[in-house]
């Protein structure tokens, strides 16, 4: 089950912390157990020792489980963190879970449950596999994008609103590039005072310094001064292809705050990510995409989200982009009363004026068919006649439906359907 992964434990209890090495080393895991705050913050800092997963007990005796991936955030990408808590920082988990935290466990746990959680977070498509952003045209444009730009060299600019994606670009760009054994060393500037940028990137075990053939991947550059922004060109032309390679960040109405030479060397390799509200679709995948992990935590398990919910989805705005999603989805998991989320659970906020929030009949059904037909394309890697006969409908049918509805026809794939999914 974990045979050869390389699994970080953080926790500074005894007894606990050697029965979870104990276990994790019986099922084939490597196991490196730090035994506090300090020791495991110096520890997944170090470049050269990838950890595949990181399950950390969140109250600390000299800090805090969550101080620790906090931490690690505003340097890194740090790997998946399965966090340990009691029932009183429950909430917490939740927090760091919209942070970007991975999954968490409420004590007391039993060893299968562990195992389960830690099996899900390695498994195959946990971090992207597949679509990263959706499954609608403007989502795989910027799949493809990412892997010409992971082949290619020469630094890169990713645009787009707050809560688009731009990071998990860069992760996902590192993850697909010949740099992906060397380290992705994550700089958010706006965190930052400003007359700390140049030590933190060109001092002595600086970014630039810490990533050494790999990614430097600075976020809100618009926030370095005009001095930093220099440098910071000819620390690009400096390094060539044999040095760091730089991505950089920035949202897209702010990009009037870099320097004009700095912006036209990023330019050329300009990854700009749309909006939700141009691509609902995708909000409506990442949600039952989120929907799942959710799921798995509450005591009782509800069947799924609504088609009612689903239509509504598929026309709201979604102006906080995948942060909202979360947000809501976390929300409606709570508020939840029956067996279904429903469109009152993810947007309470519409009750008051249910004739402009939900959708006719008729459009209700259309939204329906329209993600039932995206799923069967997707899961038949594009394939008509397989998604025709999985929908139980003629492939005439299928196109006609297609036409109406404004699905895009897709590219089908000379494979056969379980080939490409393999």
């Amino acid at each position: 089950m974990l045979e050869g992964r390389i699994i970080a434990l953080v926790e500074d209890d005894e007894i606990m912390g050697g029965s979870l090495e104990q276990r994790l080393r019986l099922e084939g895991a490597r196991v490196v157990w730090f035994k506090g705050y300090q020791r495991a913050l110096g520890g997944l800092r170090t470049p050269h020792r990838p950890f595949d997963a990181v399950v950390c007990d969140i109250r600390l005796g000299d800090g805090s489980g969550e101080d620790l991936f906090l931490k690690l955030a505003e340097t890194t990408v740090p790997p998946p963190f399965l966090f340990m808590t009691g029932q009183a920082s429950a909430d917490q988990a939740v927090r760091l879970l919209r942070s970007g935290a991975a999954d968490y466990l409420t004590k007391p746990f039993d060893m299968a449950q562990l195992l389960e959680r830690l099996s899900l977070l390695l498994a195959p498509g946990f971090e992207g596999d597949g679509p990263g952003f959706g499954p609608s045209k403007p989502a795989r444009q910027i799949d493809e994008m990412i892997g010409r730009f992971a082949q290619a060299e020469g630094p890169v600019l990713i645009l787009g609103e707050s809560g688009t994606g731009k990071r998990a670009a860069a992760g996902r760009l590192h993850a697909r590039s010949d740099r992906s054994a060397a380290p992705l060393i994550s700089v958010d500037l706006s965190r930052i005072a400003g007359d700390q940028h140049a030590a933190r990137l060109f001092g002595a075990g600086g970014a630039i310094e810490q990533a050494g053939q790999g990614i430097v991947l600075l976020e809100r550059l618009g926030e370095a001064s005009d001095a930093v922004q220099a440098q910071l060109l000819t620390a690009i032309w400096d390094a060539g292809t044999d040095g760091m390679r730089l991505v950089a960040t920035e949202d897209d109405t702010a990009r009037d705050k870099l320097r004009p030479d700095l912006f036209f060397h990023l330019s050329p390799l300009t990854l700009t990510i749309p909006p939700l509200r141009d691509r609902r679709e995708d909000a409506l995948w990442m949600m039952t995409r989120m929907f799942d992990g959710m799921n798995r935590r509450r005591d009782t398990p509800l069947k799924g989200i609504s088609t009612q919910a689903e239509a509504i989805a598929l026309r709201h705005d979604w102006r906080g982009n995948g942060r909202e999603v979360r947000a809501r989805l976390a929300q409606a998991m709570a508020l939840a009363q029956g067996d279904m989320i429903m469109p009152a659970d993810l947007f309470p906020d519409m009750a008051a004026t249910p004739k402009t929030a939900f959708a006719t009949l008729s459009e209700a059904r259309d939204q329906a068919e329209r993600v039932q037909i995206q799923r069967a394309l997707d899961q038949c890697a594009g394939s008509m006649s397989a998604a025709a006969k999985l929908l139980g409908v003629r492939r005439t049918t299928l196109w006609e439906k297609m036409q109406k509805l404004g699905v895009e026809r897709p590219i089908e794939d000379v494979r056969k359907p379980e080939q490409n999914r393999q």
